[in-house]
């Protein structure tokens, strides 16, 4: 009997379709195809990846009305917001074709009398990418652009949330005229993703997901030596200055912490203030809150969309309790939200003051519209408290000093570092995380280094 499953709306818990699982002889097929595929598709010009790529892109662009409508209710983000996901998508995935052919080109090293000798990177084959529902579109255009583009044959399974995407990415490599088995898409279970991880066949995994998933993912691929590359949580912290441009800092904080309901692995999740701006600053922060509007994500005014499940804003809610129980102050009152309901995905931002590095709220990923924030006397104190974590995706700075912010940064134990922005990708700077935040690297034209092998040539003229 085929297995299936479905996927509910969290706006109001509707079933949005149901999908039934690869099974053992569909994914043995996708993966020989992907196989045999990659021979041809790797000894295509780079230009004509490159131009089939664009092609591809262009065709996820013309349905992007209908794209962020679907992604609204797969995932609950405010419709007012959904486009700019498809228009990020555009963005990254040009940008990396832009980047595709210097970052691919050969190196060749000073030239000596009677050799040739240059090193090229190879594509790796079949390359498996594991997208999460948050950004769906984003966090898959990061691997499949480059891998595609190096010469790799894709398979993508996306979460279940969100399965839409991945066959709306299928249509769309189809519609442009993706050679047959270079693009391919299945749904599959978790023990099948784990058989495919495994898999001889499979060249190279890309995961976004949690701390959990990428363990999961690395646990399977043990037993042989085939690379991953885990974007995994984040606990991302932002200090504020007292020199902070004060009125950028706090909205810009604001949107950080709250946009797409805290569900980024790169969203400010705990704040730490100059003493001498503190009081300040949380007061403004806590005002412009209060004028979020938590509803259905279909009407245009809605500005805070429901979390992805109940289960998952009931996670916040435990690390708020668990705060407040523990002394922590709460400054947003969940009844201005008409909207906030109890085991619902429906849940107010809160912003939590007097709280301590000892409350699962300033140490566990949240993922949520809940933030944390903390005084602090001095640049050393904010570095400490900043580097007190398992994680480390990146971390912001608020200040007009910009020597101040270099000498913070370099001691600050994360992937990327902010200066007075956050929660934000630069296709053309390294995407990466240390500690519990994964290993790796996505965008920029390093990305392409994890989806290639270096092969030397070295040629005596005799």
């Amino acid at each position: 009997m085929t297995k299936t499953f479905q996927t509910h709306s969290p706006i109001d818990g509707r079933i949005l379709f149901t999908r039934e699982y690869a099974s053992s002889e569909d994914i043995h097929q996708i993966l020989d195809t992907a196989q045999v595929q990659f021979s041809t598709w790797k000894r295509a010009p780079l230009e004509d990846r490159i131009e089939l790529l664009h092609q591809f892109v262009a065709q996820v662009l013309s349905n992007k009305d209908l794209l962020a409508r679907e992604l609204t209710e797969q995932m609950g983000r405010p419709i007012r917001y959904s486009a700019g996901e498809i228009g990020g998508f555009e963005q990254r995935a040009h940008a990396m074709l832009k980047q595709a052919p210097k970052a691919l080109e050969n190196i060749v090293p000073p030239q000596q009398e009677g050799l040739t000798r240059f090193i090229k990177r190879e594509p790796l084959g079949v390359v498996l990418v594991l997208s999460p529902w948050n950004y769906p579109y984003l966090t898959a255009v990061n691997a499949i652009i480059p891998a595609l583009a190096a010469g790799n044959t894709v398979v993508l399974k996306h979460s279940e949330q969100t399965a839409l995407v991945a066959e709306r990415l299928q249509e769309a490599a189809d519609a442009a005229g993706l050679p047959s088995g270079v693009f391919q898409t299945l749904h599959a279970t978790h023990e099948q993703v784990a058989s495919m991880v495994s898999d001889s066949r499979v060249q190279f995994v890309a995961f976004t997901g949690s701390v959990g998933g990428g363990h999961a993912v690395q646990q399977a691929a043990s037993s042989r030596f085939v690379g991953t590359g885990l974007e995994l949580g984040g606990k991302d912290p932002a200090y504020v200055r007292a020199d902070a441009k004060f009125e950028h800092a706090v909205e810009n904080l604001v949107d950080g912490a709250f946009f797409n309901s805290g569900q980024s692995c790169c969203g400010i999740e705990r704040i730490y203030v100059h003493e001498s701006i503190f009081q300040r600053f949380v007061d403004a922060f806590a005002a412009i809150t209060k004028g979020y509007v938590l509803g259905d994500p279909m009407d245009e005014a809605t500005t805070l969309g429901p979390m992805v499940r109940t289960s998952n804003a009931n996670h916040a809610r435990a690390h708020i309790k668990d705060a407040l129980e523990r002394g922590a102050t709460a400054l947003i009152d969940p009844k201005l939200f008409s909207s906030n309901d109890p085991d619902t995905p429906y849940l107010a931002p809160q912003v939590l003051i007097n709280v301590t590095h000892d409350m699962d709220v300033m140490r566990e990923e949240t993922f949520g519209p809940v933030v944390g924030i903390l005084s602090v006397s001095s640049d050393e104190e904010a570095i400490e408290k900043m580097n007190d974590s398992d994680f480390g995706l990146t971390a912001s700075i608020w200040t007009t000093d910009q020597d101040a912010a270099h000498e913070i940064a370099e001691q600050l134990e994360t992937g990327t570092v902010f200066m007075n922005r956050c929660d934000y990708l630069d296709p053309e700077l390294a995407w990466v995380g240390v500690k519990n935040s994964g290993r790796g690297c996505t965008l920029s034209s390093i990305g392409f280094e994890h989806l290639t092998r270096p092969k030397s040539f070295h040629f005596r003229q005799v």
